[in-house]
């Protein structure tokens, strides 16, 4: 059986509700990134949800691609997805501060390597709507293309109750996931669905 603290895990958030709230409160070990990339108003609150509840809850929170948004609300870290190809200069950086990246190749990999990466995400494991079924991983080549890589990877992309124990089989004690969260009937404790 599946120790409860086994499991890291990322979830991709761009707004917050009650249900949301509670499905987060199921997981053990899990951070929050915060995917909003616009200035409305209506995304500035949303943040600001985001970040109360983190905070309150002592979730570790990340921004994706806006060190400025890091050190505005002092998050945990950054996550910098595969079209960032910029670099982050340490010396801004807090001691703890985590740069997280996303790669969908060994291409991408080297960029997150080069921008100090502690964390790239494999994207994508299963299928979903943002990609052509022949871009899918699957496991096999997940696991054929994370082997070489010097760092630590975790899968993303298409993750949803109906697969999530499949993602074991990734020899990965992380996993990333979006939609997952808004689903309704997510037990407690939620590491059982694996």
């Amino acid at each position: 059986m599946m120790n409860e603290i086994f499991y890291k895990h990322y979830v991709f958030l761009e707004e917050i509700n009650n249900q949301i709230k509670k499905n987060l409160l199921k997981f053990i070990n899990i951070n929050i990134i915060i995917n909003i990339d616009q200035t409305s108003e209506k995304d500035l609150n949303n943040i600001n949800l985001i970040v109360s509840f983190a905070k309150k809850n002592k979730i570790p929170f990340f921004f994706k691609n806006s060190f400025q948004k890091c050190t505005k609300y002092k998050s945990n870290g950054i996550f910098i997805d595969s079209f960032n190809k910029k670099i982050i200069k340490p010396i801004k950086l807090k001691k703890k501060f985590e740069i997280i990246g996303l790669a969908h190749n060994q291409i991408e990999y080297s960029t997150k390597l080069i921008q100090k990466c502690s964390l790239i995400m494999l994207s994508p494991l299963f299928y979903n709507e943002k990609y052509s079924k022949n871009k899918i991983l699957k496991i096999l080549k997940f696991n054929l293309i994370k082997q070489n890589w010097k760092i630590k990877t975790c899968p993303l992309g298409g993750i949803n109750s109906k697969n999530f124990n499949l993602v074991k089989l990734t020899s990965n004690k992380i996993a990333a996931f979006k939609g997952l969260i808004y689903n309704n009937e997510i037990k407690k404790p939620a590491y059982k669905l694996m």
